[in-house]
Formats: C-alpha cells, structure tokens, sequence
C-alpha cells in the first residue's frame, strides 16, 4: 500500500518506507509497543511488505548461520 490514509490529520496507516524502517529495525532492538502495532497492522494490508518482511527474516537466518559455520572451521583450524 503505498499511500497513506488519513483521518482529519492523523496518519492511520504508515507508509511503506517506515514499515521497511521498522523490519530492518526488529531484527536491532525489541520495537516498542506502538511500533510493533503499527508495523503489524500495515503488513496485515500489504502483501509487498510481507513479502519484504519474510526477506529480510530470511536473509537474517542465513547471516547467522553462515557466520555460526564460519566460526566453527576457524575453531577446527585452531585460529
């Protein structure tokens, strides 16, 4: 969804750009209450932010466990 709703002068739905901010932001720090909120209502009406929002959960796995693999053959190599 990429326009923003509004009611009077209040934002009721955050724009693309912020959701995007905030998927990058979870995998920082634990959002805050309203963050997590409004994060999970814009994923519930767009599909291309899920999709974005599975990606980078995906590409957080496989960081970590490449890193967890590297670690281990620097271990067998005694570094």
């Amino acid at each position: 969804m990429h326009r923003e709703r509004l009611v009077g002068r209040r934002n009721i739905m955050m724009m693309c750009k912020e959701a995007t901010r905030l998927m990058s932001l979870k995998h920082e720090r634990n959002l805050t209450l309203q963050e997590r909120v409004s994060l999970r209502f814009h994923l519930s009406m767009c599909g291309a932010c899920r999709q974005c929002d599975r990606q980078f959960t995906l590409l957080r796995e496989a960081c970590r466990r490449y890193g967890s693999d590297h670690r281990v053959d620097h271990e067998d190599d005694g570094r």
